[in-house]
């Protein structure tokens, strides 16, 4: 065999080797991400049946080592997962997947492009701003019409007004609670992700020495 067809062969090996890697480490993630889903809990100033949950910290992590596209894999699986014990018809997990994916993919691009801790940051926030913002929208479009048909609006809405009287809508509800809810939930994940990261990247990359 040829030095050229040799070093064909160890490129295609490497390849190989670090793509097994690669998937390897974004289902042992999606894994992580599952559990922590299932580990909500109930948070002050907020109607009970609204949780808060650590699981995008596992995908922001494989946005930042492996890739944007690691991290959405990392949400759908998760959430795929999580379809298997759910009671709101998938609706629950839909928003997840997709406030998660706008969390993950601003990220992961941003930090694609220069990679320190400042655009790392940066990233996470942008991410965490965009996944905000949309949960407005999936809220009220998405999750919300389905959860009518388990608990009347009026009730959802007195929820929210036990809290705070003048919330006489959805979208005031929404907008009062739930995006600054979401906007501090990423940003949770991401002082997790920011801990961890730098302890976990050799290994997720297999550069531990």
């Amino acid at each position: 065999m040829s030095e050229q067809a040799v070093r064909s062969t160890n490129k295609k090996k490497v390849f190989s080797g670090a793509r097994i890697r690669k998937l390897t480490v974004t289902a042992l993630l999606a894994a992580v991400s599952a559990v922590l889903m299932f580990l909500d809990f109930s948070v002050p100033l907020m109607p009970s049946f609204i949780k808060m949950d650590l699981s995008d910290f596992p995908a922001l992590i494989a946005s930042f080592s492996l890739g944007p596209l690691s991290g959405v894999m990392v949400c759908l699986l998760k959430n795929l997962i999580n379809l298997l014990t759910t009671s709101t018809g998938g609706v629950g997990e839909l928003s997840n997947f997709i406030l998660g994916c706008f969390l993950v993919i601003p990220a992961g691009l941003i930090y694609k492009h220069k990679k320190n801790r400042k655009f790392a940051f940066l990233g996470a926030l942008t991410g965490a701003c965009c996944m905000a913002v949309f949960s407005l929208f999936t809220n009220y479009f998405i999750v919300y019409p389905v959860y009518t048909n388990f608990m009347p609006m009026d009730a959802i809405l007195a929820a929210y007004q036990a809290i705070l009287p003048s919330v006489d809508n959805l979208w005031k509800a929404l907008l009062v609670f739930n995006v600054p809810f979401t906007f501090i939930k990423g940003m949770l994940c991401t002082v997790v992700t920011f801990i961890l990261y730098k302890r976990l990247s050799p290994v997720l990359k297999g550069k531990a020495g």
